[in-house]
Protein backbone atom coordinates (compact mmCIF):
# COMPACT_ATOMS: atom_id res chain seq x y z
CA UNK A 1 0.00 0.00 0.00
CA UNK A 2 1.61 3.30 -0.95
CA UNK A 3 2.44 5.54 1.62
CA UNK A 4 0.32 8.16 0.34
CA UNK A 5 -2.57 5.81 0.80
CA UNK A 6 -1.73 4.84 4.24
CA UNK A 7 -1.36 8.82 5.49
CA UNK A 8 -4.97 9.39 4.28
CA UNK A 9 -6.43 6.35 5.96
CA UNK A 10 -4.72 7.34 9.11
CA UNK A 11 -6.17 10.89 8.46
CA UNK A 12 -9.90 9.57 7.84
CA UNK A 13 -9.84 6.81 10.72
CA UNK A 14 -8.45 10.08 13.54
CA UNK A 15 -10.70 12.49 12.03
CA UNK A 16 -13.92 9.56 12.56
CA UNK A 17 -12.71 9.46 16.17
CA UNK A 18 -11.78 12.92 17.09
CA UNK A 19 -15.76 13.91 15.34
CA UNK A 20 -17.48 11.47 16.47
CA UNK A 21 -18.56 12.45 19.71
CA UNK A 22 -19.32 16.20 18.27
CA UNK A 23 -21.36 14.01 15.95
CA UNK A 24 -23.19 12.32 18.37
CA UNK A 25 -23.95 15.28 20.54
CA UNK A 26 -25.55 16.91 17.99
CA UNK A 27 -27.37 13.98 17.13
CA UNK A 28 -28.90 13.92 20.27
CA UNK A 29 -29.58 17.15 20.87
CA UNK A 30 -31.72 17.47 17.68
CA UNK A 31 -33.04 14.28 18.36
CA UNK A 32 -34.97 15.55 21.37
CA UNK A 33 -35.58 18.84 19.89
CA UNK A 34 -39.27 18.62 19.00
CA UNK A 35 -41.09 21.17 20.02
CA UNK A 36 -43.53 19.69 23.05
CA UNK A 37 -47.00 21.94 23.79
CA UNK A 38 -47.45 20.25 26.75
CA UNK A 39 -44.33 21.71 28.30
CA UNK A 40 -45.03 24.66 30.49
CA UNK A 41 -42.30 26.44 29.47
CA UNK A 42 -39.54 27.26 27.40
CA UNK A 43 -35.95 26.52 28.47
CA UNK A 44 -35.18 30.49 29.24
CA UNK A 45 -38.23 30.34 31.44
CA UNK A 46 -37.22 26.89 33.26
CA UNK A 47 -33.95 28.56 33.79
CA UNK A 48 -35.17 32.08 35.28
CA UNK A 49 -37.92 29.51 36.97
CA UNK A 50 -34.69 27.79 39.15
CA UNK A 51 -32.72 30.59 39.70
CA UNK A 52 -35.51 31.79 42.11
CA UNK A 53 -36.33 28.70 42.89
CA UNK A 54 -32.80 27.96 44.46
CA UNK A 55 -32.17 31.59 45.58
CA UNK A 56 -29.48 31.81 43.23
CA UNK A 57 -28.25 35.65 43.79
CA UNK A 58 -27.06 38.57 41.43
CA UNK A 59 -27.24 35.67 38.28
CA UNK A 60 -29.36 36.40 35.13
CA UNK A 61 -30.55 34.62 32.32
CA UNK A 62 -29.68 36.08 29.07
CA UNK A 63 -29.47 34.52 25.09
CA UNK A 64 -26.46 34.21 23.69
CA UNK A 65 -25.34 32.71 20.55
CA UNK A 66 -26.14 28.90 18.62
CA UNK A 67 -24.39 26.09 20.40
CA UNK A 68 -23.01 28.99 22.62
CA UNK A 69 -24.61 27.38 25.93
CA UNK A 70 -22.60 28.40 29.17
CA UNK A 71 -22.78 29.63 32.36
CA UNK A 72 -20.42 32.44 33.00
CA UNK A 73 -19.30 32.77 36.69
CA UNK A 74 -17.66 35.94 35.93
CA UNK A 75 -20.47 37.97 34.68
CA UNK A 76 -22.81 35.62 36.28
CA UNK A 77 -25.19 34.49 33.55
CA UNK A 78 -27.01 31.78 32.42
CA UNK A 79 -25.97 32.11 28.14
CA UNK A 80 -28.39 30.11 26.25
CA UNK A 81 -28.62 29.67 22.63
CA UNK A 82 -31.99 30.87 20.91
CA UNK A 83 -32.71 27.01 20.35
CA UNK A 84 -32.48 26.41 23.83
CA UNK A 85 -33.97 29.77 25.41
CA UNK A 86 -36.96 29.73 23.09
CA UNK A 87 -37.12 26.30 22.71
CA UNK A 88 -40.34 23.76 24.52
CA UNK A 89 -38.35 20.76 23.98
CA UNK A 90 -36.90 18.08 26.19
CA UNK A 91 -33.23 19.16 24.74
CA UNK A 92 -33.75 22.70 25.64
CA UNK A 93 -35.01 22.13 29.53
CA UNK A 94 -32.27 19.57 29.83
CA UNK A 95 -29.49 21.55 28.31
CA UNK A 96 -31.08 25.14 30.48
CA UNK A 97 -31.30 22.43 33.88
CA UNK A 98 -27.53 22.06 33.08
CA UNK A 99 -26.50 25.33 32.64
CA UNK A 100 -27.99 26.25 35.71
CA UNK A 101 -26.48 23.18 37.51
CA UNK A 102 -23.09 25.19 37.29
CA UNK A 103 -24.55 28.26 38.46
CA UNK A 104 -25.47 26.05 41.20
CA UNK A 105 -21.83 24.72 41.81
CA UNK A 106 -20.69 28.14 42.01
CA UNK A 107 -23.54 29.68 43.98
CA UNK A 108 -23.23 27.16 46.45
CA UNK A 109 -19.41 27.05 46.27
CA UNK A 110 -19.12 23.52 45.24
CA UNK A 111 -15.51 21.73 45.40
CA UNK A 112 -16.04 20.86 41.92
CA UNK A 113 -16.09 24.44 40.35
CA UNK A 114 -12.20 24.43 41.59
CA UNK A 115 -11.59 22.33 38.32
CA UNK A 116 -13.25 25.21 36.00
CA UNK A 117 -11.51 28.20 37.86
CA UNK A 118 -8.41 25.90 37.72
CA UNK A 119 -7.95 24.25 34.48
CA UNK A 120 -9.83 25.81 31.51
CA UNK A 121 -7.58 29.28 31.97
CA UNK A 122 -4.90 27.24 32.16
CA UNK A 123 -5.50 25.07 29.13
CA UNK A 124 -6.59 28.74 27.15
CA UNK A 125 -3.28 30.33 27.77
CA UNK A 126 -1.40 26.79 26.75
CA UNK A 127 -3.21 26.38 23.40
CA UNK A 128 -2.67 30.37 22.41
CA UNK A 129 1.12 29.67 23.62
CA UNK A 130 1.38 26.70 21.92
CA UNK A 131 -0.01 28.14 18.36
CA UNK A 132 1.93 31.42 18.38
CA UNK A 133 5.19 28.39 19.01
CA UNK A 134 3.80 26.77 15.86
CA UNK A 135 3.22 29.81 13.56
CA UNK A 136 7.19 30.43 14.79
CA UNK A 137 8.54 27.31 13.23
CA UNK A 138 8.63 29.48 9.54
CA UNK A 139 10.96 32.03 11.88
CA UNK A 140 12.95 29.41 13.54
CA UNK A 141 14.21 27.98 10.26
CA UNK A 142 15.15 31.09 8.56
CA UNK A 143 17.07 31.97 11.32
CA UNK A 144 19.24 28.81 12.57
CA UNK A 145 19.13 27.27 8.93
CA UNK A 146 18.71 24.21 11.02
CA UNK A 147 15.88 21.91 10.11
CA UNK A 148 15.85 19.95 13.30
CA UNK A 149 15.65 23.51 15.08
CA UNK A 150 12.01 23.67 13.68
CA UNK A 151 11.08 20.00 14.76
CA UNK A 152 12.18 21.14 18.54
CA UNK A 153 9.97 24.22 18.24
CA UNK A 154 7.05 21.55 17.09
CA UNK A 155 7.64 19.69 19.92
CA UNK A 156 7.64 22.01 22.16
CA UNK A 157 4.30 23.30 20.40
CA UNK A 158 3.00 19.88 20.11
CA UNK A 159 3.28 18.69 23.57
CA UNK A 160 1.64 22.25 25.10
CA UNK A 161 -1.20 21.49 22.69
CA UNK A 162 -1.82 18.44 23.45
CA UNK A 163 -1.21 19.70 27.39
CA UNK A 164 -4.49 21.72 26.92
CA UNK A 165 -6.63 19.18 25.91
CA UNK A 166 -5.69 16.95 28.64
CA UNK A 167 -6.33 20.13 30.88
CA UNK A 168 -9.68 20.26 29.15
CA UNK A 169 -10.40 16.58 29.85
CA UNK A 170 -9.95 16.99 33.40
CA UNK A 171 -13.20 19.30 33.86
CA UNK A 172 -15.25 16.58 32.81
CA UNK A 173 -15.96 15.94 36.46
CA UNK A 174 -17.90 19.23 36.61
CA UNK A 175 -20.11 18.58 33.35
CA UNK A 176 -21.13 15.32 35.07
CA UNK A 177 -22.19 17.10 38.48
CA UNK A 178 -23.63 20.16 36.61
CA UNK A 179 -25.69 17.06 34.55
CA UNK A 180 -26.47 14.22 37.01
CA UNK A 181 -26.37 15.65 40.62
CA UNK A 182 -27.54 18.90 40.00
CA UNK A 183 -29.96 18.65 36.61
CA UNK A 184 -31.60 15.14 37.05
CA UNK A 185 -32.84 15.34 40.41
CA UNK A 186 -34.17 18.66 40.00
CA UNK A 187 -35.83 18.04 37.12
CA UNK A 188 -37.22 14.42 38.38
CA UNK A 189 -38.24 15.91 42.01
CA UNK A 190 -39.71 19.36 40.98
CA UNK A 191 -41.59 16.70 38.40
CA UNK A 192 -40.83 19.28 35.90
CA UNK A 193 -40.82 16.09 33.31
CA UNK A 194 -43.02 12.96 33.02
CA UNK A 195 -41.43 9.04 34.02
CA UNK A 196 -41.49 8.38 30.24
CA UNK A 197 -39.08 11.53 29.41
CA UNK A 198 -36.75 10.05 31.91
CA UNK A 199 -34.62 8.57 29.78
CA UNK A 200 -34.75 10.89 27.11
CA UNK A 201 -33.20 13.80 29.50
CA UNK A 202 -30.77 11.93 30.99
CA UNK A 203 -29.57 11.30 26.78
CA UNK A 204 -29.58 15.47 26.41
CA UNK A 205 -27.66 15.91 29.46
CA UNK A 206 -25.14 13.27 29.06
CA UNK A 207 -24.29 14.71 25.77
CA UNK A 208 -24.11 18.37 27.52
CA UNK A 209 -21.87 16.57 30.09
CA UNK A 210 -19.48 15.19 26.89
CA UNK A 211 -20.02 18.47 25.06
CA UNK A 212 -16.10 20.14 26.52
CA UNK A 213 -14.40 16.16 25.82
CA UNK A 214 -16.04 16.38 22.34
CA UNK A 215 -14.02 20.25 21.68
CA UNK A 216 -11.08 18.73 23.57
CA UNK A 217 -10.85 16.08 20.74
CA UNK A 218 -11.64 18.38 17.98
CA UNK A 219 -8.31 20.21 19.27
CA UNK A 220 -6.73 16.91 17.93
CA UNK A 221 -7.24 17.39 14.60
CA UNK A 222 -5.73 20.68 15.06
CA UNK A 223 -3.09 19.60 16.01
CA UNK A 224 -2.49 17.00 13.13
CA UNK A 225 -3.31 20.26 10.97
CA UNK A 226 -0.06 21.89 12.51
CA UNK A 227 1.98 18.77 11.97
CA UNK A 228 0.75 18.97 8.10
CA UNK A 229 2.15 22.50 8.42
CA UNK A 230 5.78 21.71 9.75
CA UNK A 231 5.56 18.84 7.41
CA UNK A 232 5.89 21.26 4.67
CA UNK A 233 8.27 23.63 6.59
CA UNK A 234 10.92 21.04 6.92
CA UNK A 235 10.97 20.15 3.46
Amino acid sequence: MAPAVIYLFLISIISLLVYAPQLWIRFVIKKHSAELSQLPGTGGELAEHLIRHFGIKDVGVEKTQANQDHYSPEDKKVRLSPNVYDGRSLSAIAIAAHEVGHAIQFFRQDKVTQLGNRFMPLAMIIEKISIGIMFAIPVVTAILKVPHAAVLTALVGVIGMLASVLFQLMVLPMEWDASFNKAMPILIKGEYISEEQVPAIRSVLRAAAFTYVAAALANILSLWRWLAILRGAIR
